[in-house]
């Protein structure tokens, strides 16, 4: 799965980080060439600012079905401290999107939350709506099993995403770190698709020893403008091929 643009980053940081509906677009086809079969993908205002807009997500998508008919379409929930979960929740279920990425750690934030959470898990079940749940650390995933096993999230297979590291890079992205996630992961009486994310000249490193354990990947400029030896990547479709072209080869 490409992420080529995320909340916070725009064209200052990278000319070819797509901003707007029709450079999503193109980097989509250009991506989905390069050998990724999803697109995680933002949107943003008229300024270039992070925007949750249920009519503005479904124009995009109804684009990216005709421009890559058969690619994974994810949106995101993200607040990037715009967004409260009460309106997060509100956008999701004016959309009812098939794929959407959801923080564990916005929706709940306080055990107050829990009521408001379970009653947009179960809507989101209701409703054939893939969550595809991001956990940030090693307690934010033992929160997450605890809560599911607790029947606080419906179901006894999720769809989880992981991060190693940090986006600010106070934390680096380090691939011995995995283990332990799949650990706490084969430990639990649930099952799980699980994809990885990093940050920096790890990513692909981090990637490529995440898909020898049997997961899946996420790349793209929202998490790191890098190769694995400090050059600055062409686009989000260069680190794709190179990431893919790694994968690919390795045993």
């Amino acid at each position: 799965m490409v992420a080529p643009n995320g909340a916070r980053r725009g064209r200052q940081d990278h000319p070819a980080l797509p901003v707007t509906d029709d450079q999503l677009v193109e980097t989509a086809r250009a991506c989905f060439a390069a050998g990724a079969d999803g697109i995680h993908a933002h949107i943003r205002d008229e300024n270039g600012t992070h925007l949750l807009d249920a009519g503005r997500y479904q124009a995009l998508i109804e684009r990216l079905k005709d421009a890559v008919p058969g690619m994974y379409l994810q949106v995101t929930s993200e607040a990037a401290g715009r967004y409260d979960a009460a309106t997060q929740q509100r956008v999701m279920r004016e959309l009812i999107p098939e794929n959407v990425s959801v923080a564990l750690r916005e929706m709940v934030s306080s055990d107050a939350d829990w009521d408001a959470a379970r009653r947009f898990y179960d809507w989101a079940a209701e409703n054939a709506v893939n969550v595809q749940h991001i956990v940030y650390s090693l307690e934010e995933l033992d929160r997450f099993i605890q809560a599911a096993e607790a029947g606080h999230i419906p179901g006894t297979h999720h769809l989880l995403q992981l991060v190693l590291g940090s986006y600010d890079g106070t934390k680096i992205s380090r691939p011995a770190d995995l283990q332990a996630f799949t650990v706490r992961m084969n430990d639990s009486a649930h099952s799980f698709d699980w994809m990885l994310c990093a940050f920096g000249a790890e990513e692909t490193e981090c990637l490529v020893h995440a898909h020898r354990l049997g997961g899946k990947l996420r790349v793209g400029f929202e998490n790191s403008l890098w190769h694995s030896d400090g050059t600055l990547a062409r686009d989000n479709a260069d680190r794709v091929q190179t990431v893919h072209a790694q994968i690919t080869k390795s045993p």
